[in-house]
Formats: structure tokens, sequence, C-alpha cells
């Protein structure tokens, strides 16, 4: 995938190079002169490598759960797996901890307890734990 990216803006500026015309290289490619120059300088100062797609996006940490809710929403799922993301959260709700049906979400995606089958497993092998026993993957 970055291989393709940067492979599109190295084109870019190969097709220009080959034309000798950056207007209608940019104009071929869909591009604005702008974005040529963009990737022209970038490439100057530190290479091609530069041109790998980085992400602007800062994580939000005020929208992040604290660790104690993350962990009753865990205990949660452990001890009704067949609950989906609006019951847990309501329940939850009724013992004073509030997070949101997306929270809940989250959560369970971060841990691998999205689906009712996944969560299922997660009390199977808890409950083996407990007892002692030790699950294979078959």
């Amino acid at each position: 995938m970055t291989d393709k990216i940067i492979k599109h803006k190295v084109g870019l500026l190969n097709l220009a190079e080959e034309l000798g015309n950056v207007s209608k290289a940019c104009q071929m490619m869909g591009l604005s002169r702008g974005t040529f120059y963009r990737y022209k300088d970038a490439v100057e100062s530190g290479g091609v490598k530069v041109l790998l797609e980085r992400t602007r996006r800062k994580p939000n940490l005020a929208n992040c759960v604290d660790e104690a809710t993350e962990i009753v929403v865990k205990i949660s799922v452990l001890e009704y797996p067949s609950y989906g993301q609006t019951r847990t959260s309501n329940e939850l709700r009724k013992q004073g901890i509030f997070v949101s049906l997306s929270g809940v979400r989250l959560i369970w995606l971060r841990h691998g307890l999205e689906n009712f089958k996944l969560r299922l497993k997660a009390l199977e092998a808890k409950i083996a734990n407990e007892n002692g026993i030790i699950l294979t993957e078959a």
C-alpha cells in the first residue's frame, strides 16, 4: 500500500521531469502544482521516504474511559456475554458507571470481544483458567 502511494508521488515528479512541464504533468495526474512542489521540496530535503503517508490525527485521550471503567466493562462482558452493547451500557448505568454504547463497543474491540462468539471464548478461557484446565486450540 505505501509503495503504491510513493510510486504515485514519485511518478508525478518523474513525469514532470520527462515532459519538462510541471503544469502538464500535474494536469495529467489530476494534482495541483502546489502538491507537486510540496512533493519536490520533501524529496529534496529528506529523500523519497518522506513521501510516506503520515496520519495527522492525534488521539483524543479526553474521550477515553478511565482504566477502572474499562475493567468493569471487561468483567461485565464475562459475566453476561450475551448482552449487547446497549444492554451492557444500561446495566452499568444502573450501577452508577456511565459508559456510552460506543464506549462499550470500543472497549470490546480493544480486547477482542466484539462479537458473541469471541465473548463466549473469553468466558470459556476464564472458567478453564479458574479450574486449572489448559485449553488448546483445535
